[in-house]
């Protein structure tokens, strides 16, 4: 799909991007800790930035990623902000994992919790983003959090 460029926002300890090969990534993060870590790890690798979320200026890219984030944004102005974010810094598509309800049944059992339904959010704040996939988990949430998920992947494109 002619992706070159990657933003992950919440990009934690850098795992998941050993699995890409991306032409330009720019991963951020709330933690200093962690984003030291990813600079550690692929210190050789010209082609991967990392930087705290407060460094973030508005830079844009073909692809966004969010995974395993938003139901960690607990305050309603860090999730609007993030969103905000998230999508200003698209040219094409952003990918969401996360839960996708604000009914959930464990919704809020943890205080790093809070599970939001974001695909309104999406269609009442850039309705020009279609979500053009929903890929359910194959693992969904049987109340193991080590072996199961409440997030499935949900990709957006935007209309021309």
């Amino acid at each position: 799909n002619n992706v070159e460029t990657v933003i992950e926002f919440g990009s934690g300890d850098g795992y998941q991007l050993k699995y890409f090969d991306f032409k330009s990534y720019i991963g951020f993060d709330v933690s200093q800790s962690a984003v030291n870590k990813c600079r550690n790890i692929y210190k050789f690798d010209s082609t991967k930035r990392f930087e705290v979320l407060e460094a973030y200026n508005k830079e844009k890219a073909d692809l966004v990623l969010s995974l395993d984030v938003i139901f960690h944004l607990i305050e309603d102005a860090t999730f609007f902000d993030y969103m905000e974010k998230l999508f200003s810094s698209s040219n094409k598509y952003v990918i969401i994992y996360s839960s996708n309800s604000d009914e959930h049944e464990n919704n809020n059992v943890a205080a790093h919790v809070r599970h939001r339904n974001f695909t309104n959010w999406i269609e009442q704040n850039y309705p020009n983003f279609k979500l053009t996939d929903h890929i359910p988990n194959k693992y969904p949430f049987n109340g193991n959090i080590k072996t199961s998920s409440y997030s499935d992947f949900y990709v957006f494109q935007m209309n021309d």
